[in-house]
């Protein structure tokens, strides 16, 4: 989808003299609202009128006072709620072509030509039929006299875009739709629960996740949370799986584990199409091994609940693409769904989703289940993959005489462990001795290290902070010490877990090569930080958890706010100079203003700020959310801020502060930094694995080139390496930031959805992507 005209049109007039009509179809999924609160407000910066549609499409069927004009007000205080506000209902009526003659009729009436659907495939489907039926049905309605052929003729064309609010993520060609990753929290919440109880009383627990014919949830989960085994409809176990089920849940009692832990998706199937159900497996279980088993199903809990900082982040990029999309379409723009790959926005046309999603559906219905996972997509596969590779397996009798050592270094995020344990894993599962180091890097140069066992890391997933001990040292000081203990131990190849300290340090033994060979041993460094500040990686393990931490407590803020009145909370966030967890969380908790290091700000702009506060105080929305990132400027303090703010708003507004703190650091991990670290830790070992190959001389390890130093990050669209060396150049090592990080373009965003009338670049949107092609492209992805 060319942009070329748009380039240079001033997005705030794009849309005058249109209106958009925004509706919720299907199942309801947490997010949705922040998806609609987004098209609302940016419909209104672009000059369009945007209507609600309630009841789905039964509203638009039924017309009169369920199609209302949406204003900004209307969508405050949506962000943080669950479900859908402007409702969602199974609608009949639209099935047939009359009921879909009366809605053409009502959009006409309203000069809407303009369809914003939320909803999952058939919502989107339904969608599709109307937009190719509208010329003949108002060819009808003019027939009918209904409407007049001027009326026809303004409304000749209707633009639809999707977006997809699911919880069962099983739209093809979207990496996750609005919903799965709330579903995802509320599921984890529930297995973190129950493992205490089955730990206590050394029982088996069953959990039966949604996801209708798809087995995402469940199959994340049984990643995120370490599962004996996970059932899924796309890949259905092979025959006698009863006998390697029950073997495998008796060697895991017998390895010391004080229970076991079976996920099982509600449409999981075996080989011959019938049903795998939690009655049938606690049935087995309890009969073949006598264990004290319970199952539990799990149901519209999952669909429950307040929407996840990624989810609302989905939800309010995707209202933004969706607008720009509908005004930027022509009659010969196919339908289109937008959607996340990786980070970036893309547009999809709608009906090569669709099919590709029916596609899966023939797969599976034709036992061509390898085709249903690849169908699925590559972040489903991949997940697959990771999950085969640490499940179902011995560890094997032949050991490789490697030893690879692990360290935290650097300050301690949700996460770690989970990285520690899948690295411990898939190592012991290549054969190689796994050793851990307890405090970072002075821990290495103070040889407090030993040899970690499969055993050792079994419920760390869920664990946050750093069990092995984690510290800032560098270890330029202790190089000699450090080459000692790494022939003392024999170590072969480092895994170093951690934030800027893991990325500097790792330089430094790097340049310590030339005077120590004992440093010539392949090394790979994890980013992990609350900050995501580290070079080489779009997120960090841990960024994740302390994201919905601020969330959380800016919700709590603002409802605090909103009982009081006019009051504004100004409060800072963690994160060094990176502005990302000020920003994001600014997107996620719907802030009025972020302040960052990498914007710089004068005393205009909070001037401006504070303008633009008292005039949303004449408003009905009489409150206010002010995020500030700890080293946004040193002269321009928390304190300075909150006195010049209660100085400003004196008769109009009072203030209060918040210093976050340490909270951000701690909690146990979400699912995102779960899966994330569990994904990175068997990549990182792997990739080792590999290069020791390479490695040998004269019967021993010597890595020298810059290409056996990496760091492994997430870049777009997949998981890349790339050397230390070659980072340097994209680093300001004096603010510890990366010198262009991606999110600083989701800035304006925030800005708009808080009525800043800032220039939003229109020239940088997403072009249509095509999901069904010749040869897939081939990329490396999460």
């Amino acid at each position: 989808m060319s942009n070329v005209n748009t380039a240079a049109m001033d997005p705030t007039k794009m849309g005058v003299g249109r209106a958009i009509a925004v509706l919720t179809s299907g199942g309801d999924a947490q997010g949705m609202n922040a998806a609609v609160r987004a098209t609302v407000r940016v419909g209104l910066y672009t000059g369009a009128k945007v209507f609600f549609v309630h009841e789905g499409y039964q509203g638009l069927v039924d017309g009169g006072d369920h199609i209302r004009p949406g204003t900004w007000e209307s969508v405050s205080m949506m962000l943080q709620l669950g479900g859908t506000v402007i409702g969602s209902a199974r609608c009949m009526d639209f099935q047939v072509r009359e009921g879909r003659l009366k809605a053409a009729y009502n959009l006409v009436k309203l000069g809407i030509t303009n369809l914003c659907v939320i909803g999952g495939d058939g919502s989107l489907t339904g969608a599709n039929i109307f937009r190719t039926e509208w010329s003949d049905l108002l060819k009808d309605l003019v027939a009918k006299g209904r409407i007049t052929k001027e009326e026809a003729k303004n409304s000749s064309h209707l633009n639809i875009v999707g977006m997809v609010g699911s919880i069962d993520n099983d739209f093809c060609g979207t990496d996750m739709t609005i919903g799965t990753d709330s579903a995802l929290h509320r599921i984890i919440e529930v297995v973190d629960s129950i493992t205490t109880t089955a730990q206590s009383h050394q029982r088996a627990f069953i959990l039966e996740v949604m996801g209708r014919h798809c087995g995402y949830l469940a199959l994340v989960t049984a990643l995120a949370c370490g599962a004996d085994w996970v059932f899924i409809p796309e890949m259905p176990p092979d025959d006698g799986w009863e006998d390697h089920l029950c073997r495998r849940l008796t060697e895991t009692r017998n390895m010391g584990s004080r229970l076991n832990v079976i996920i099982v998706a509600e449409g999981a199937i075996n080989k011959e199409g019938k049903p795998i159900t939690c009655d049938h497996l606690r049935e087995l279980v309890t009969k073949r091994l006598g264990f004290d088993t319970r199952a539990t199903i799990l149901g519209h809990v999952q669909r429950g609940g307040t929407p996840s900082a990624f989810d609302r982040v989905l939800g309010s990029r995707m209202g933004v693409e969706a607008v720009m999309a509908l005004l930027e379409a022509t009659p010969e723009t196919p339908a289109c769904v937008v959607s996340l790959s990786g980070n970036q926005a893309v547009r999809l046309p709608l009906m090569e989703c669709v099919q590709v999603t029916k596609d899966v559906t023939v797969a599976m219905k034709e036992r061509r289940f390898d085709d249903a996972v690849k169908l699925r997509g590559k972040s489903f596969e991949n997940n697959w993959n990771t999950y085969k590779l640490l499940a179902h397996v011995r560890i094997p009798d032949t050991k490789s005489n490697i030893n690879v050592a692990i360290l935290n270094v650097g300050a301690p995020c949700a996460g770690m462990n989970a990285a520690v344990r899948a690295a411990v894993r898939i190592g012991i599962i290549q054969g190689h001795n796994m050793l851990a180091v307890h405090d970072g890097f002075e821990g290495l140069a103070e040889a407090k290290i030993e040899p970690i066992t499969w055993n050792t890391v079994g419920d760390w997933t869920g664990n946050g902070g750093s069990v092995l001990g984690t510290k800032r040292v560098l270890p330029g000081k202790y190089l000699e010490e450090i080459s000692l203990n790494i022939a003392k131990y024999n170590i072969h190849a480092l895994v170093i877990i951690g934030g800027f300290e893991a990325f500097s340090g790792g330089l430094e033994l790097v340049q310590g090569r030339e005077k120590y060979e004992e440093l010539c041993i392949p090394m790979v460094v994890l980013p992990a930080t609350v900050s995501n500040n580290v070079p080489g990686s779009d997120f960090s393990i841990g960024a994740d958890t302390a994201l919905n931490a601020i969330t959380t407590t800016c919700d709590r803020i603002k409802q605090s706010a909103a009982g009081t009145k006019r009051r504004v909370f100004i409060i800072e966030t963690m994160g060094g100079y990176c502005g990302y967890l000020a920003t994001m969380a600014g997107l996620a908790a719907g802030a009025d203003a972020a302040y960052i290091y990498e914007e710089k700000f004068a005393i205009r702009d909070l001037e401006a700020n504070v303008e633009h506060l008292v005039e949303k105080m004449k408003t009905t929305v009489k409150r206010g959310l002010i995020l500030r990132n700890e080293n946004c400027n040193s002269n321009y303090t928390t304190d300075f801020i909150f006195n010049l703010y209660s100085e400003e708003g004196k008769g109009v507004f009072d203030c209060r502060k918040n210093v976050l703190g340490h909270m951000q650091q701690g909690g146990t991990p979400t699912p995102f930094d779960r899966n994330f670290a569990t994904k990175m830790g068997v990549k990182s070992v792997l990739w080792l694995t590999e290069k020791l190959k390479g490695c040998y001389r004269h019967g021993r390890i010597f890595a020298n080139t810059p290409d056996s130093a990496c760091m492994l990050g997430m870049r777009k669209r997949g998981l890349m390496l790339q050397p230390l060396a070659e980072l340097k150049e994209q680093t300001d090592f004096e603010h510890r930031i990366p010198k262009s990080q991606w999110w600083l373009k989701l800035r304006p965003i925030m800005k708009i959805l808080a009525k800043y009338k800032i220039n939003l670049d229109t020239s940088e949107h997403a072009l249509m992507e095509h999901v069904i092609s010749e040869k897939p492209p081939v990329r490396m992805t999460l």
